[in-house]
C-alpha cells in the first residue's frame, strides 16, 4: 500500500511542479511586456528627436522651420514602412507634443500609431519619416481622441518644400501641415485618409502609470525627464518656452498643495 503511495506522489510531484512553473511563468509575462513597451517608447522618443533636428536642420525645409513656430503640436513618426501590416498598407509609430497655451512651453510626449491602405508616400521609397504640424487648437483636440482620420475628422495639407517656399505657408488654412523625408529627399506628403490611433500601453509603459493623451497634455499629471532633449529641441526651433529641468519641476510642484509627486518608473527610479 505504501509503495502504491509513493509510487502515486512521484507521478502526481513532476505535473504540480510543472503547474507551478507555467503559472509563475504566466505571472511574469505582463512584466516583461510592460519592461519592453518601456524600452520601445525610449527609443521612438529618442529616434524622433533626431528627425526632429533633422528636418530642421535641412535647407529646403524652410516651411517647415516657419510653420513650427506658430505650432500648437508636433507630431514625429521616426519611420513609416510602405507595406507595413500596421493598421492598413503602411505605417508605424509616433510621439506627439504640445505646446503649453499657458506657458508656451513644450509638453509630452504621448505615443501613437499611424496607418492606412491608402497612404501615399508621394516621394518614393519604402520608408519615410513623417512630421506632422498642428497648427490649431482643433488639430490638438482630435488627436485627444482614440483614433482620428486625417482628411476626414480634420483638415491636412502636404506642407511646401524648397527654398523660398515659407511665402507660400500664410495660404495654408489646413488643421495640420504635412512633411516626410525619404531615400534622403524632402518633400510634402499625402496623408489623406492615414488613421492616427493613441497607444495607451506604450503612454502606461514610458511614465509609469496608467494614462491617456488628454492627462498628459491638459491635466499634465506626468512628466519624463528622459524626453528633455526632444522638448529642447523643439523650444530652440520654435522660439518656445524651454522645458522644465528636475529641479525646477520639483519647486513646481511644491508651489501647489496636495499634488502628489509622480509615481517612480518601471526601474524604481523616483519620476518625472
Amino acid at each position: 500500500m505504501k509503495r502504491w503511495r509513493w509510487r502515486g506522489l512521484a507521478m502526481v510531484l513532476p505535473v504540480t511542479l510543472m503547474v507551478v512553473a507555467l503559472v509563475g511563468g504566466v505571472a511574469l509575462l505582463p512584466r516583461h511586456a510592460a519592461a519592453d513597451d518601456a524600452m520601445d517608447a525610449r527609443h521612438l522618443v529618442e529616434k524622433a528627436q533626431q528627425t526632429l533636428e533633422d528636418f530642421s536642420h535641412a535647407e529646403e525645409m524652410e516651411s517647415f522651420r516657419s510653420l513650427v513656430k506658430s505650432a500648437r503640436g508636433i507630431f514625429i513618426a521616426p519611420q513609416i514602412l510602405k507595406g507595413a501590416f500596421f493598421i492598413g498598407g503602411s505605417g508605424g509609430s509616433g510621439v506627439l507634443i504640445a505646446r503649453d497655451t499657458l506657458t508656451g512651453r513644450w509638453t509630452g510626449p504621448a505615443f501613437y500609431t499611424m496607418g492606412s491602405v491608402s497612404f501615399g508616400l508621394q516621394i518614393g521609397g519604402q520608408a519615410s519619416e513623417v512630421i506632422l504640424v498642428i497648427m490649431t487648437q482643433r488639430g490638438i483636440n482630435a488627436l485627444m481622441n482614440s483614433s482620428v482620420k486625417l482628411g476626414a475628422d480634420i483638415g491636412v495639407a502636404a506642407g511646401p518644400v524648397g527654398m523660398g517656399a515659407a511665402a507660400s505657408t500664410a495660404n495654408l488654412s489646413a488643421d495640420i501641415v504635412s512633411f516626410a523625408r525619404s531615400k534622403g529627399l524632402f518633400g510634402g506628403i499625402s496623408v489623406d485618409g492615414a488613421v492616427v490611433g493613441t497607444r495607451n500601453d506604450w503612454n502606461d509603459a514610458y511614465y509609469g502609470k496608467v494614462l491617456t493623451a488628454n492627462e498628459i497634455f491638459r491635466k499634465r499629471t506626468v512628466r519624463q525627464h528622459h524626453s528633455l532633449s526632444l522638448l529642447r529641441t523643439a523650444a530652440k526651433l520654435s522660439g518656445g518656452g524651454m522645458p522644465l529641468t528636475k529641479e525646477e519641476a520639483a519647486k513646481e510642484r511644491e508651489g501647489r498643495p496636495g499634488e502628489a509627486p509622480p509615481p517612480p518608473d518601471k526601474e524604481g527610479r523616483p519620476g518625472e
